[in-house]
């Protein structure tokens, strides 16, 4: 079995033979614009925000993608400064669709359209099925040309990313990592990566998100809930136990 890394590789061969249809497709590179990236990891951040609230989110706990643009610009902003070349954000959010479900996620789809961010959408067949790789790829990819200007993935998943991404943070450019800080310790403790929780961007959230830290515990104590059911146990490849 391919590892990510080699999954993406093979991606990129994939999406570059892609002409022809628009700068939204993860092969277009244009090659005099730099770019600020946002990449988003929308399974691992689902997960990740289904376990500090321990169940499916609200309207109040649902991210505000149209806040989490406005930073975006406002980072771009900042690290045009000085830039010979032209800078631009590009966001996309990744995601999975599960069997049944297309008409139920397709008002989330257009509205991230309408905002602004491209959505790269992949069927949920199997376990394999994940978007890491076609993350990987797409910013592989725009990482040619003129290149990039900064880079901001949203996730946890520190086994895909951390590799990758400190090899660009130590070719001198910025890298940010958004997330929850419970789920990213690997970045949050990182002395090449700069972490970012979405609760500190201005407006992501509605309201203050129920979080519960080991570090901080209420005297009577707290629930924390399961990542994900046990029945997962039963279609999940084999993984080291818990000791």
């Amino acid at each position: 079995m391919m590892s990510v890394g080699e999954m993406a590789h093979a991606v990129v061969d994939v999406a570059g033979e892609v002409h022809g249809t628009g700068s939204e497709v993860i092969g277009a590179v244009t090659p005099d614009v730099r770019r600020v990236l946002l990449v988003w990891d929308a399974p691992n951040l689902d997960m990740g925000l289904g376990a500090i609230l321990g169940g499916r989110p609200t309207a109040a706990y649902r991210p505000r993608f149209d806040a989490l643009g406005r930073w975006l610009l406002a980072r771009t902003a900042e690290l045009s400064v000085g830039s010979v070349t032209r800078v631009e954000p590009e966001a996309t959010v990744f995601t999975n669709i599960a069997p049944g479900t297309a008409d139920v996620v397709r008002p989330w789809v257009e509205a991230l359209r309408n905002v602004g961010y491209a959505v790269f959408a992949k069927p949920k067949i199997d376990e394999d099925s994940d978007v890491d790789a076609d993350m990987l790829a797409h910013i592989e990819l725009r990482s040619r040309g003129a290149g990039l200007a900064g880079i901001m993935v949203a996730s946890a998943d520190g086994q895909a990313f951390r590799e990758p991404l400190e090899r660009l943070a130590a070719n001198g450019i910025p890298v940010q990592i958004l997330g929850f800080r419970e789920h990213a310790s690997w970045a949050v403790t990182s002395d090449t990566l700069e972490f970012v929780d979405l609760e500190d961007i201005p407006g992501v959230f509605r309201e203050p998100l129920p979080r519960v830290s080991l570090d901080s515990l209420p005297d009577e104590g707290a629930w924390l809930q399961p990542f994900r059911p046990l029945s997962a146990l039963l279609t999940s490849r084999p993984a080291q136990g818990v000791a």
